[in-house]
């Protein structure tokens, strides 16, 4: 099969283009960065050297292929001057404008848990308004990915730890929380995009599930603190101190929302109407070697 992938070599995309590739597919690789040309061929994919902000790239890419991968890209959140619903949207339209101009029929999309919700859902609700943009599209079969919360973001309390203790948000304690790993994400992308469904239709992605006590414990007892703890604070000063650590009001809000869904339980509830058959392989106690070495380097 001739697969294109967004995404470059990211946390995603290079277990994804490295497994299609072994596979023995035509793999192409986009990236908006030169310097990447090496490391893709590298892989024995073909470099796609342009930026997803231009739709007639994108159409360019995509013709000719199989399937096609999409995601938005990582986002900077303390960039100020970010508009990211105005970015999402028009990304969204370039997807969608390549893929009926290239004749593209299969198409699996990396999404969000939580995407299922009208409101209340914060940042999450930029993946909701790409999946109806993308839902729009005729005559192709598209699958959403909706992982679940990417265990990488642990990496984000590291400095609270080291500084006062403990984790501290307005999610966490005793709520269950659902990770996942970017490998295991990618072996469930590899599939869809070797599948032939017909419709759209939508793939959860997990690799545990584990209370933000337990959490934690784990990540604990890889760093020497075996007592670590994960308290819930109010949402304000959750807000506050993400606006004190640099980060945009707007931004800091659709944040805080999203992780009060996950407190109440509502951004997980589609999931565990529809959960994984199988869930991934990487679990929270191996993400603990990775995080204490992170920690302790």
């Amino acid at each position: 099969m001739k697969i294109v992938l967004t995404g470059s070599l990211g946390h995603i995309g290079k277990p994804l283009a490295g497994t299609l590739v072994q596979k023995g597919h035509h793999v192409t690789v986009i990236s908006s960065k030169p310097e990447k040309q090496t490391d893709i061929e590298t892989l024995g994919a073909t470099a796609a050297i342009g930026t997803i902000e231009d739709p007639d790239f994108l159409t360019r890419t995509f013709t000719g292929a199989d399937a096609v991968y999409t995601m938005l890209p990582p986002a900077d959140y303390l960039n100020s001057d970010l508009d990211l619903v105005t970015l999402c949207a028009s990304l969204a339209g370039n997807f969608a404008t390549a893929i009926k101009q290239s004749g593209v029929k299969r198409l699996v999309h990396l999404s969000s848990i939580g995407a299922h919700m009208e409101k209340d859902s914060g940042l999450i609700l930029l993946h909701r308004g790409v999946e109806l943009a993308l839902n729009k599209l005729t005559d192709v079969a598209v699958t959403f990915m909706r992982p679940a919360g990417f265990y990488y973001n642990l990496f984000g309390f590291i400095p609270m730890i080291k500084s006062q203790g403990f984790i501290a948000a307005n999610y966490g304690g005793d709520d269950k929380l659902i990770w996942v790993a970017p490998s295991d994400i990618a072996a469930a992308i590899a599939e869809e995009l070797e599948a032939r469904p017909t419709g759209n239709n939508t793939r959860y992605v997990a690799s545990d599930e584990l209370t933000g006590t337990d959490t934690a414990r784990i990540l604990g007892e890889a760093i020497g603190l075996p007592d670590l703890k994960w308290i819930l604070i109010p949402s304000q000063q959750m807000q506050a101190g993400l606006e004190a650590a640099g980060m945009p009001p707007k931004i800091a809000a659709g944040l805080v929302e999203m992780y009060a869904a996950v407190h109440t339980g509502e951004l997980e509830a589609d999931y565990y109407l529809n959960k994984p058959v199988v869930m991934g392989k990487v679990k929270m106690a191996d993400f603990a070697e990775e995080f204490a070495a992170v920690f302790k380097g």
